[in-house]
């Protein structure tokens, strides 16, 4: 976790900054993402709330995301991160939500993505999204970097 601190110490004073509000909804990253968050000391001036949405259960109890509110958005990419994302925020009503989804290893996921493969999606007054592709199925280190790369992401729509 240590190599996510900085970044969510730089995102969490941008927040603050701003008096602006997040979400978060991870998967794969199993938490990471949020711990990073909540280890910067004020995180309750802008961290409202987060889920690990690793299921599709959870998915709709956490998010209250129906299938037809995916229906025809493919499981495992930017456009289902996103997706996500909206539907966080606006069930927390936050200025941002930050959406991870992926698989991390030592395999791929049912739908067909090799381990190391992750979408990263922003929902707020900008939207951006990413795709990552370690290349590895190290799932610790899978996870990691799934939390440095979502945590980037959302800090570069906080400075665009």
């Amino acid at each position: 976790m240590d190599s996510l601190l900085p970044i969510a110490a730089r995102v969490g004073a941008l927040l603050k900054e701003r008096k602006e509000t997040l979400c978060i909804s991870e998967s794969s990253a199993g938490g990471l993402i949020s711990a990073a968050l909540l280890a910067v000391p004020g995180a309750s001036a802008y961290f409202l709330g987060g889920a690990v949405v690793y299921t599709r259960e959870a998915r709709t109890e956490l998010l209250g995301l129906t299938r037809e509110e995916l229906a025809g958005v493919p499981p495992s990419t930017e456009a289902y991160a996103l997706v996500l994302a909206r539907g966080a925020r606006a069930r927390l009503a936050t200025t941002w939500c930050l959406a991870e989804i992926g698989a991390t290893g030592p395999t791929g996921n049912r739908y067909g993505y090799d381990a190391g493969h992750a979408c990263f999606a922003v929902a707020g007054p900008r939207e951006a999204s990413v795709t990552l592709e370690t290349g590895n199925g190290d799932r610790i280190g899978n996870m990691r970097r799934f939390g440095i790369g979502a945590l980037e992401l959302l800090e570069q729509a906080l400075k665009a």
